[in-house]
């Protein structure tokens, strides 16, 4: 009994390398830690508007010269904010091969669950907009391979937003808040970046269980020294390097991009790196 069933455990894992092998996609030339610390990939931006349905509208920032179908991420902002906290994402993520929408909520005093279903809503639009041929986005994205980030309550709500769809290929919340510190059904790659000094979202109470509460999925955790709840509102070479090169490899399941995503930054400035997982 014990011998047929590491047989089929084998056999899966066996098939979920196969599956993951036949899922990847390149795109763009191979990563360089200085390529992923500029502020700006190898493609050409453009951005167009998203209109509000469901969510309080957005701009989407899309590659102009990619040669492929691109995975989709949605991000969405904290309470009280507008998408301007989190829009430096929108560009760098686009100009590295992604479909990135950036949206404002109904409200600013949505909470987490909300911006998850407005995030989750936003992410179905771009991918639609593929399928409309008067869309700039026709025939420029691939519905499967999806993302979503988030800061403070909608970085909460990202971790929502992956807990109950399964098939988003990467998460990246940022500082994030929540009122349940259970995440343990959550199988989707999951980068937490955390700040150290944080008083609105305590790491002790919030980013800290949060990635302690997972078990299934590959998981990672970066926390900038002496940072306040505002540590990732704006660009950062390290956090760029992180956040693109984890949505590479997850969501283009593009392993050029393992070590920069699995490794440590061993940058000066960031106090704590846990990863399990990841590879």
């Amino acid at each position: 009994m014990k011998l047929n069933r590491l047989f089929q455990v084998a056999c899966l894992a066996a098939t979920l390398v196969t599956a993951t092998a036949a899922s990847a996609v390149q795109i763009g030339p191979a990563p360089t830690k200085a390529s992923l610390e500029a502020s700006r990939g190898p493609f050409t931006v453009a951005t167009t508007r998203l209109s509000a349905n469901g969510h309080g509208g957005g701009t989407i920032y899309y590659p102009t010269n990619a040669g492929a179908k691109v995975g989709v991420i949605a991000i969405v902002p904290g309470y009280l904010s507008y998408q301007s906290s989190i829009e430096w994402w929108g560009p760098r993520l686009a100009s590295h091969g992604f479909a990135v929408v950036t949206i404002d909520t109904l409200t600013i005093y949505d909470q987490p669950s909300s911006r998850s279903s407005q995030q989750l809503r936003a992410l179905d639009q771009v991918v639609a907009l593929g399928s409309k041929s008067t869309s700039p986005l026709y025939n420029k994205v691939d519905g499967s391979r999806t993302g979503v980030m988030g800061w403070s309550m909608g970085g909460g709500g990202s971790l929502i937003s992956a807990q109950n769809r399964p098939s988003i290929k990467a998460a990246a919340p940022q500082a994030p808040w929540n009122t349940t510190s259970n995440f343990s059904s959550l199988t989707v790659p999951t980068l937490i970046f955390a700040c150290q000094a944080d008083v609105v979202a305590p790491i002790l109470s919030h980013a800290v269980p949060f990635y302690n509460s997972m078990s299934r999925n590959p998981k990672q955790y970066l926390e900038r020294t002496a940072g306040d709840h505002f540590c990732f509102n704006n660009a950062n070479p390290t956090v760029g390097l992180k956040g693109v090169a984890w949505m590479k490899r997850f969501i283009d399941g593009d392993t050029r991009y393992t070590s920069f995503a699995c490794s440590n930054p061993n940058a000066l400035g960031f106090s704590s790196f846990r990863t399990e997982r990841c590879s």
